[in-house]
């Protein structure tokens, strides 16, 4: 007789079960004949209907494909894919289900025939199909690494041998999740491993096997994380240290992986030891063969300059044209004769040869015509200056402009980067040379003058028209420099995803152009991308690798370790971080104004008379420099916070005054930055003086809302301290203030609120939240049986008066996903209980990004039921999967949304996955809530995690709850109830937050 697990086999075999479910199914069918017999006559009419139609797909599985496999994803960085696992649900094609199934269920029934072939872990397989070492012992035995490749030789042993899944159906009876998780993992099927790795108890173990997925679907960022706090927690970790060299090396940070595989070469275990050695060395061999290469082509081609005899290095044009070319210029303004010049004639050929054209040549010919009487002076001077040689580099810049030697006076502009005090002669000069490589230059001094104008939209469109318009491998040098100047700006504008965008591609190109100078630009930049996200783990990685490239450039030092400092007080640990910052003192160089912000830090844990000092050169020598307002409002405030550890007053006057200067500059990310900094540094010293009503109020200010006269709980986290204050059912006042934090806040708010100002709320029908950021948009700050919400303040402060009448109900729902991003399809919503003639549907393919904002912008309620999505690479806060446009763009973004006008002040409602969440940035919140909130929106409801298919059910019930009169908090609150007493597992209810 049928139990009621064959009752599911239906929805088996179209593919509709939920991981979890899918994978216990399949081990119902070790087990139980009716299924598997059922199964196999389903895949025959499967196969048989294939054959029928033409379709190719029964042709593979006549062909041995191997389904058993899991697919390798692509470790290169794709953006128009959504990283990571964006839902809970994930339906395979049906035909992949069933013939993997009847697959395994042939495999489990013929287990007497194949017995030898079916190992759980390939224990005797001759070689591995993972390059990763698995953290279950009986799947860790060293064999040689032997990568798949498609139409090259044979399989690898252990490619085609099947799951048997009798086995790991008994261990799954002993409650052994890891060694079916490893199973899974030697063969590479990541999404059913990840799936058992999940179900796991948190674990060294299986961190560091979590790890190998995020690797293997090309998320190393994630899986050095994982990794590091593996390491941290057990330092001796054999799989996790092999596991980091790998990240590493797949990162680029190759000289961090040698030194990474040097570890385990350490340990001395067999097989594993030595295959790390043989690693380490090549390596480091490879990368510092190129470091040397690179440097010998630029010596080579800087001997021109001085010896016109020299020898041409055309072999090193062909190699490395970046930096060639870049030197080849001051080879041909240095020249002091016209035979000295026409010696250079080679070497322009091969690099027009490298371009296309003769770009190169036509050059070479117009110096050598020039009177080199009058020129050879200029020359021998121009040699000297870019030496560094020459007394008064101010001087000969003008001579050189009345010289007429228009190439020997644009080259003094560019090695001086005077361009942007003669930006007029610079780009004049630039275009009227007809030379692609100089144009280029233009451009990028142009989009400096229009930032420093505050018009950074026009420095933008034009920096994006420039990486558009560069082509040719002879330009690829100057292409990345324009993607290293894009990306400056839009961190600049506090937009580090695009900012990581155009730096991992310039990344990407420096490493395949081997241009070592451009790699250690793009490392610093990434890593200043990774620490604005408060990525420690892959900033720090960045850092330590771009120092171990180049350990003897003093200046390089200061750099490394100043930021390395800032790394350590963003991870509590104050001691390490005046340690590095004694580091970066060693070369004697400026320590910035990351410095100056690093010594105001640290001074809440002691500063003495040399600290002062050293922060008053630091701020004097910024000074000199003629620093932009923003950037002087954040030195006001590096010199008040530092200061209010010794004069209360003086200091809190800084601060109050950095405030107004920063208010003073709304669209300036560094004033921004300082605005919230000042405001949080003052409301804590408010808590500190035991003043919670002056912590309120400063709270208020700083998020741009009115402080209620009760029920209203302020809070605030400034790296160690943290600060609470509120008034209660009748006004009363409370606060509490804390200086004990040992780490950062993450993803979770429970336990800032202490109990007792948590029963100070008791008697409030609901709470409004006024949290400054990081805090804000956090879940558990308050138990789930208060009623409470999120107040959003809106630039400016006042909110936009509402569109008279009411608009319609938008209800965004069955949305076509890109294929491409293999999603599930979403179950449809069940119609209206009752007639809705306001209701107005975008699905299918109709509900595209376009349609979507538009019918946004009239709707008086937002209903959005779509796949969601948090990825850092593509967007600071959360993106909604929309169905494609033609262009192929599907995401609706924070920015997007930002930047729309909401007419009806609307109800929304996002029931995606992970909508709140967002990059925690300590200078404001930034997520779809509050981009909503900030475009118009009334009331907006959203998750700050994944959430199952049925909390379409759960947003519907709130919104007719609202409709029927109750305050959007009780709705919430009471909802949830309900919902927990039916489901008491629903853990995801908590996730749901309210921002009004």
């Amino acid at each position: 007789m049928m139990g009621t697990l064959c009752n599911r086999l239906s929805l088996f075999l179209d593919g509709e079960l939920p991981p979890v479910d899918e994978e216990n199914f399949r081990h119902h069918l070790a087990r139980c004949d009716p299924c598997a017999s059922g199964l196999h006559e389903a895949m025959q009419l499967e196969l048989l209907g294939f054959h029928v139609m033409g379709d190719p797909r029964a042709l593979a599985q006549e062909d041995g494909a191997e389904p058993w496999m899991g697919t390798e994803v692509p470790k290169a960085r794709d953006p128009a894919v959504v990283p990571g696992r964006p839902h809970w649900r994930w339906a395979p094609f049906a035909i992949g289900a069933v013939a993997a199934a009847i697959v395994l269920v042939l495999g489990v029934k013929s287990a007497d025939v194949r017995g030898s072939q079916q190992e759980v872990w390939l224990e005797r397989t001759s070689s591995r199909l993972i390059e990763a070492r698995v953290a279950y012992a009986r799947a860790d035995g060293h064999r040689p690494y032997v990568p798949l490749r498609a139409g090259v030789g044979g399989p690898p042993s252990g490619a085609g041998v099947a799951l048997p899944l009798r086995a790991l159906a008994d261990l799954e009876d002993q409650g052994d999740l890891h060694g079916i998780a490893a199973a899974y993992l030697v063969r590479k099927d990541l999404r059913q491993a990840s799936d058992f790795l999940h179900r796991m108890a948190p674990s060294p173990d299986r961190d560091s096997d979590l790890a190998i997925v995020a690797l293997e679907q090309g998320h190393p960022e994630e899986a050095l994380a994982l990794l590091d706090g593996v390491l941290r927690q057990a330092p001796e970790h054999a799989q996790a240290q092999w596991n980091r060299a790998l990240v590493l090396r797949e990162m680029g940070l190759t000289l961090l992986a040698a030194e990474a595989f040097d570890a385990v070469v350490e340990r001395g275990e067999p097989g594993w030891s030595e295959e790390a050695r043989i690693r380490a060395r090549a390596l480091r061999q490879q990368t510092q063969a190129r470091g040397r290469a690179w440097k010998g082509a630029r010596a080579a081609v800087r001997d021109l300059m001085v010896d016109a005899q020299a020898r041409l290095p055309l072999e090193e044009a062909k190699r490395f044209p970046g930096i060639v070319r870049l030197a080849f210029y001051d080879a041909v303004r240095a020249a002091q004769s016209r035979e000295w010049v026409l010696r250079l004639m080679p070497l322009a050929d091969v690099l027009d040869g490298v371009q296309g054209g003769e770009v190169l040549r036509g050059y070479v010919r117009r110096v050598a015509e020039r009177d080199f009487n009058r020129r050879a002076p200029l020359a021998a001077d121009y040699a000297k200056l870019v030496r560094g040689e020459l007394s008064s580099p101010a001087r000969f810049l003008e001579t050189l402009r009345r010289s007429g030697e228009d190439d020997l006076y644009l080259g003094g502009l560019i090695n001086q980067t005077a361009g942007a005090r003669h930006l007029e002669d610079f780009t004049r000069l630039a275009r009227e040379a007809k030379d692609p490589w100089l144009s280029l230059l233009a451009e990028r001094e142009l989009s400096g003058a229009e930032e420093r104008a505050g018009e950074w939209w026009k420095a933008e469109a034009r920096l994006r028209a420039a990486v558009g318009a560069c082509q040719g491998k002879g330009l690829s040098y100057r292409c990345a420099t324009l993607k290293k100047r894009l990306s400056d700006l839009y961190l600049a504008l506090n937009r580090p995803a695009e900012a990581f965008e155009q730096a991992w591609s310039g990344w990407l190109a420096s490493r395949e152009l081997e241009e070592w100078e451009l790699e250690q630009q793009f490392l610093q930049e990434l890593a200043h991308i990774a620490r604005y996200r408060l990525d420690v783990t892959s900033a720090r990685a960045y850092l330590r690798e771009s120092l171990a490239r180049t350990p003897e450039a003093c200046e390089q030092r200061t750099y490394v370790h100043r930021n390395l400092a800032y790394l350590s007080w963003l991870e509590f640990d104050a001691h390490e971080a005046r340690s590095e910052l004694e580091l970066a003192q060693e070369c004697g160089r400026p320590l910035g104004l990351p410095g100056a912000l690093l010594l105001s830090y640290l001074s809440r844990f002691g500063a003495d008379r040399q600290d002062a000092d050293l922060l008053r050169r630091t701020l004097a020598e910024l000074h000199r420099a003629q620093p932009s307002p923003g950037k002087l409002a954040q030195m006001r405030f590096a010199e008040g916070q530092f200061v209010l550890e010794r004069d209360r007053a003086a200091g809190l006057e800084l601060l109050r005054g950095a405030i107004q200067q920063a208010e003073s500059l709304p669209n300036d990310v560094d004033a921004r930055k300082t605005r919230m900094g000042a405001y949080n540094v003052l409301a804590h010293e408010a808590g500190r003086t035991d003043a919670p009503e002056e912590a309120l109020a400063l709270m208020g200010a700083a998020l741009q809302v009115e402080v209620p006269g009760r029920c209203v709980l302020g809070v605030a986290v400034d790296y160690e301290r943290s600060v609470v204050a509120l008034r209660g059912a009748t006004g009363e006042l409370q606060g509490h203030f804390d200086a004990s934090r040992a780490e950062p806040l993450g993803r979770d708010a429970s336990g800032l609120v202490p109990p007792s100002l948590q029963a100070a709320l008791r008697g409030c029908e609901r709470v409004d939240v006024l949290a400054l950021p990081p805090v804000h948009g956090l879940r558990g700050l308050l138990p789930a049986d208060l009623a409470w919400s999120y107040r959003v303040g809106r630039p400016g402060g006042a909110a936009p008066v509402p569109a008279p009448g009411r608009g319609p109900h938008l209800v965004v729902n069955g949305v076509e996903a890109p294929a491409s991003l293999g999603l599930p399809r979403l179950l449809p919503l069940a119609s209206p209980h009752a007639p809705d003639p306001r209701r107005i549907e975008l699905s299918g393919v109709q509900a595209t990004p376009t349609r979507v904002l538009a019918a946004m912008a009239r709707a008086s309620e937002v209903e959005i039921h779509a796949h969601g999505a948090f990825s850092p690479e593509m967007s600071d806060a959360s993106l909604v999967v929309l169905a494609p446009e033609a262009d192929g763009q599907y995401a609706l973004s924070a920015p997007q949304v930002r930047a729309l006008k909401l007419e009806h002040a609307p109800l929304v409602l996002l029931a995606t996955c992970s909508a709140a969440r967002a990059t925690p940035f300590l200078h404001e919140s930034f997520s779809l809530p509050v981009a909503f909130i900030e475009a118009g929106a009334a009331t907006v409801l959203a998750s700050t995690a994944e959430i199952p298919d049925s909390a379409g059910r759960f947003f519907e019930a709130v919104r007719e709850r609202i409709r029927s009169g109750a305050p959007a908090a009780l709705a919430l609150r009471d909802e949830r109830r309900t919902w927990l007493a039916a489901h008491p597992s629903a853990d995801w209810v908590h996730g749901i937050l309210l921002f009004e």
